[in-house]
């Protein structure tokens, strides 16, 4: 059995190799059983975001066969050539697989080092493979000791102290451009993590005025009524482009949602007064052919590294803190990955048992040894022994009975015979 983890990320690919296998997430439930089969892998989970695409997974075949496998799935899917993405993918097995997904969740791997966003895109990828049923007891430990991992960096590490993100290093740069961001106005397009997070930095800096645009327009209500927006759909976003000094966009959509004509018709209202553009999807939701125009200046997540490079020191040091939790913490899950082979739980199960019976022995010895009524030693090394090996299981079967799990319930009595005749 082995632990593999395939993909592509902002270090190894651009944006224009990147969006061409990233995900919708509204099929992601379709493509995970679609790559259960096609792979033929135990489990599966898939993270989808605008710097990676991670595939996850337990099998038990020869891991190169698996890779192979992998590959032409991800290729077929997208409809692209396994020749597009090939130089751009890293894969890791075991060992470096698990480090590589810890790393990932405490945003060791980001674009943004310590980036916080990215566990939350964890918990998604992880919630999807568990409503895919595409997750079982290995890739579910991992994740959850995962999740522990990043929780245990963020408290013991300052990898998180300082505000530095995709959605921030894209309002410093208005900043910048801007003499002051109190005048001006900003057209959001979106209402996920991302654009929430750039909506407080622009609240946070007195913005002018914020339109929120989304295609549910529920959503974006709720984001929108904590900074005092405006909301519109999609569709009204032609109208009100040429209102807007700022537009950041980052949304879920496969196709451009913004194009070269739009913003040549918002320029034309606007006097050819400029308009800074952030696109942060991936797919892109800005036409590449918009900064062609003279008066636009049109950033992607690619044009940012450089002013994040800046926020990084003190997150670098912390990241040395980080890195050694991670590397523990993956030690320890690889034991207990082992531990599940069948002769290591016999001898850890034996183990366990005999450990008990010394200590207990031993407090019995030291009993007699005071002169204490030999029968009464007796019965209490024997109630304190059935006290101890019945704990377990009846934990386990108390658990699988108040929680209507039959299948376990069944199981577990057949473990321990319970239902023999004497």
């Amino acid at each position: 059995m082995s632990i593999v983890a395939l993909g592509i990320n902002h270090k190894t690919a651009p944006v224009a190799v990147r969006e061409k296998i990233a995900f919708n997430p509204d099929h992601l439930t379709t493509a995970l059983q679609e790559m259960l089969a096609a792979v033929q892998c135990r489990e599966a989970a898939i993270l989808s975001t605008c710097n990676r695409t991670e595939l996850y997974i337990v099998q038990d075949g020869p891991v190169e066969l698996t890779q192979q496998r992998l590959v032409k799935w991800l290729a077929e899917h997208h409809n692209i050539p396994a020749s597009t993405i090939l130089p751009s993918l890293y894969v890791h097995h075991d060992q470096k697989a698990v480090n590589h997904m810890m790393r990932v969740a405490c945003g060791l791997d980001s674009l943004v080092l310590g980036e916080p966003q990215i566990l939350g895109q964890m918990k998604q990828a992880y919630s999807q493979a568990k409503a895919a049923g595409s997750m079982a007891l290995i890739m579910d430990r991992l994740f959850q000791r995962t999740f522990g991992v990043a929780k245990q960096v963020r408290t013991e590490t300052d990898i998180g102290a300082s505000a530095v993100s995709v959605a921030y290093a894209s309002v410093n740069l208005a900043k910048h451009i801007f003499a002051s961001l109190e005048k001006t106005r900003v057209l959001l397009v979106g209402a996920g993590e991302t654009i929430e997070l750039v909506a407080k930095h622009l609240y946070e800096n007195n913005v002018g005025k914020i339109t929120v645009a989304n295609r549910t327009l529920s959503r974006a209500q709720g984001m929108a009524k904590k900074i005092g927006a405006d909301v519109i759909t999609l569709a009204q976003i032609p109208e009100h482009m040429s209102k807007a000094d700022i537009v950041i966009s980052s949304t879920g959509s496969t196709l451009p949602l913004i194009g070269k004509g739009m913003v040549e018709h918002a320029l034309s209202k606007r006097k050819r007064q400029p308009i800074f553009m952030v696109d942060l999807a991936v797919p892109r939701d800005i036409e590449e052919q918009v900064a062609e125009l003279e008066d636009v200046f049109l950033y992607t997540v690619d044009d940012l590294q450089g002013i994040i490079a800046k926020n990084m020191e003190g997150r670098r040091k912390a990241a040395v803190q980080a890195e050694s939790i991670v590397n523990d913490q993956c030690d320890h899950f690889m034991s207990w990955l082992r531990g599940l082979n069948t002769q290591d739980t016999v001898i850890s199960y034996r183990k366990q048992c005999l450990d008990n019976r010394d200590l207990l022995l031993e407090k019995a010895l030291m009993q007699l040894k005071s002169n204490k009524n030999p029968e009464a030693v007796v019965a209490e090394l024997a109630t304190k022994l059935t006290n101890k090996f019945m704990h377990a299981p009846t934990s386990a079967l108390q658990s699988a009975a108040q929680g209507g799990e039959l299948d376990k319930l069944i199981y577990l009595r057949d473990i321990f015979n319970l239902d023999q005749e004497l």
